[in-house]
């Protein structure tokens, strides 16, 4: 029960045609999420496992994606440890914020919150079961940097000051993070994911020296206890961070997003690699875009199947919002087309 060209790309075996996934292929833009979302809350899509198991289907079976991915957020663990969590209009929202390490003691227990996320392997189990058997499922956490910048900033972006200042309260916060996420990512591989991802979206805004001392421990640490087992994205992450995540032994891969020449990267024998072509073209024009995908995709087409091994191919982010739908068919049967 899982798709062929994704387990080659995770296997590093060469193939004409690579797999394709695309972050947040599941959301707005998508007529299928729309109509769920009329009838209910994004929360209860999530927490539901049997309505997050119909939006990960949904575009799967629309755009023959090899791959279905966990719909979920990456806030839940914080909730699980009893900080609150709402959606709204203006994105999600903690209860409150870290500020202290006497904060850290409002924790819930490990046990609970172990408990709490156990909706998540539920919804895997049942998307397992709603995708075809020739799809494969990713499961995803977030990074523990990023919950950190979540947890003290109530965002992943600005100038993140207090997160990296804040070294003692990093620390306290990843001894009780790590535990969680590593119980997290168990639940979600019990219940059939195949790898998971950590999103680490805020490690971009690191230098590669902050990055290597305060953000790849806690990589290597999740690596660590499940080899083989999880990939890595962070957008706009620095070359030399990049270098030094690709040296984590155990990885088996990492997403790149559109600002960096993925070509070079492929066949590398150590690693897949997922992305990564701007997902803002997706707006042009129907005609234009397809003359542009098709050059976007030649140097990919000189290299021999060895020299792109591993490659799993989609977008250097998420599927925006608004997407026009006519192009992501347009990109899934152009790439289908041209590598056979």
């Amino acid at each position: 029960m899982s798709n062929t060209r994704f387990q080659a790309a995770l296997k590093l075996e060469a193939q004409a045609t690579p797999p394709i996934w695309m972050m947040r292929q599941a959301g707005r833009y998508h007529w299928h999420y729309q109509n769920l979302r009329k009838k209910h809350s994004f929360e209860e899509l999530c927490k539901v496992p049997e309505l997050a198991a119909e939006v990960a289907f949904g575009p799967v079976d629309d755009f023959d994606f090899d791959t279905a991915i966990l719909f979920s957020d990456i806030l839940f663990p914080l909730e699980a440890f009893g900080m609150g969590l709402r959606f709204g209009d203006e994105g999600p929202k903690l209860g409150w914020h870290l500020s202290t390490l006497e904060d850290l003691n409002k924790f819930y227990p490990l046990e609970q919150a172990v408990e709490f996320m156990g909706f998540q392997k539920e919804a895997v189990i049942r998307t397992r079961k709603r995708i075809s058997k020739d799809k494969s499922l990713i499961g995803f956490v977030g990074g523990p940097w990023t919950l950190f910048c979540y947890a003290t900033q109530g965002k992943h972006d600005g100038n993140l000051i207090l997160p990296k200042v804040s070294a003692e309260l990093r620390e306290g916060f990843y001894e009780k993070i790590l535990a969680l996420l590593k119980e997290n990512i168990r639940l979600q591989l019990e219940g059939g994911a195949e790898i998971v991802m950590i999103f680490d979206t805020a490690a971009g805004d690191a230098s590669p020296v902050f990055f290597q001392e305060a953000i790849l421990p806690t990589i290597k640490f999740l690596v660590e206890a499940f080899p083989g087992k999880i990939g890595y994205y962070a957008k706009n992450l620095a070359p030399a961070s990049l270098q030094s995540l690709r040296e984590v032994p155990g990885l088996t891969g990492f997403g790149m997003d559109h600002r960096t020449d993925i070509v070079g990267f492929l066949g590398n024998g150590s690693h897949f690699v997922q992305g990564n072509f701007d997902q803002a073209l997706l707006f042009m024009e129907p005609g234009e875009f397809k003359k542009y995908l098709n050059r976007w995709i030649r140097p990919f087409l000189d290299l021999v199947p060895e020299k792109r091994a591993g490659w799993v191919c989609g977008l250097g982010h998420g599927v925006l919002p608004k997407t026009p739908e006519a192009n992501i068919r347009t990109f899934v049967s152009t790439i289908r087309e041209a590598f056979v």
